[in-house]
């Protein structure tokens, strides 16, 4: 599963208690582990919907996950980390249920050795980061070196990972930029609205989309939150598992607030097409912006690096409550 998006609060577009609603969809999922004899479960990020959710909604949901008896392995998302710096997961609410062995939180470092019934796994991860769909980061998405005692190697990534053309102007890798991987199975999330179960080959990407709807998009309305199920034997099952506790679009958004969100993304587009044509900018996203005026004006790498640690431990000092 992928996108849980864990907060306090309930967005306007949404006509029931999201926090219940989400809590609900969990239990669920708990109950599919038992059903179908589950060995693990992997999250692809955004647990959270921000880094310093406040300590009363984590403490629920870690109860939560708490019951949940087989391993949970995850990467961070961007909603888990502050500045879009996977560094920075330590001061996170992620990096605390991680140090208390709540969930397993993968590094890009890591390589992780899932051994069951005779079939050996490799899992890998790569956790957000402000440039993840730049081109020249495609590695980020491939593996290179599987050894030869593993059957199967999953990679999961957090990142703009999609199966055909994106709007312009937003970031995104394309799943044949990345088919070379030697990875069997590539999880990714990120992408809300996901694209389900593509097989090239017989190498599989998969994001079932996330788990929570967030946003009152029309594709939105018209998506059922599901997980998939990954079989491993002498070859690979994945099933898409549409979840039961989750309600039709339209009897949970508001489609009124579909009309506003409407309204409110034609004027945001008039106002980056304003910016473009006065700057050159191309996105909006501070850190992305920086990127852009540090490259116009030759700045070199480390003052980068520097300025996005700066935005990460500013971000982090204005902590806020979620109730």
């Amino acid at each position: 599963m992928t996108d849980t998006h864990i907060r306090g609060t309930t967005p306007k577009n949404r006509k029931d208690n999201l926090p219940i609603t989400l809590m609900g969809k969990l239990r669920e999922v708990m109950g599919m582990i038992d059903e179908y004899d589950i060995d693990f479960l992997l999250h692809g990020g955004d647990l959270f919907d921000r880094p310093d959710i406040s300590i009363a909604i984590v403490n629920e949901f870690a109860s939560i996950l708490n019951e949940i008896e087989i391993p949970i392995y995850i990467i961070s998302g961007n909603h888990d980390i502050y500045g879009h710096n996977p560094t920075t997961i330590n001061r996170s609410m992620l990096g605390l249920l991680g140090s208390l062995n709540i969930v397993n939180v993968i590094d890009q470092h890591d390589t992780i050795i899932l051994d069951k019934g005779g079939i050996k796994v490799q899992l890998t991860g790569h956790p957000y980061i402000y440039n993840i769909d730049d081109e020249k980061n495609r590695n980020y998405y491939i593996i290179d070196d599987v050894p030869d005692d593993i059957d199967y190697a999953i990679h999961m990534v957090h990142g703009m990972l999609l199966n055909r053309p994106f709007i312009e102007g937003i970031p995104y890798t394309l799943i044949d930029d990345i088919k070379t991987t030697r990875a069997d199975i590539t999880l990714s999330g990120h992408y809300h609205s996901g694209f389900g179960i593509i097989d090239i080959g017989g190498k599989y990407f998969v994001n079932p989309g996330s788990l929570i709807r967030v946003t009152n998009s029309i594709a939105e309305i018209n998506r059922m939150p599901q997980v998939a199920l990954i079989e491993l034997g002498e070859s690979i099952d994945i099933r898409l598992m549409g979840l039961k506790t989750a309600h039709k679009g339209e009897e949970v958004l508001d489609r009124q607030e579909i009309e506003n969100h409407t309204f409110k993304t034609e004027k945001l587009l008039e106002f980056r097409r304003v910016i473009g044509e006065s700057g050159g900018f191309e996105k909006l996203e501070i850190n992305e912006i920086l990127m852009e005026i540090s490259s116009m004006e030759g700045i070199e790498d480390r003052v980068k690096e520097e300025a996005l640690r700066r935005i990460a431990i500013s971000q982090g000092k204005n902590l806020g409550d979620e109730l």
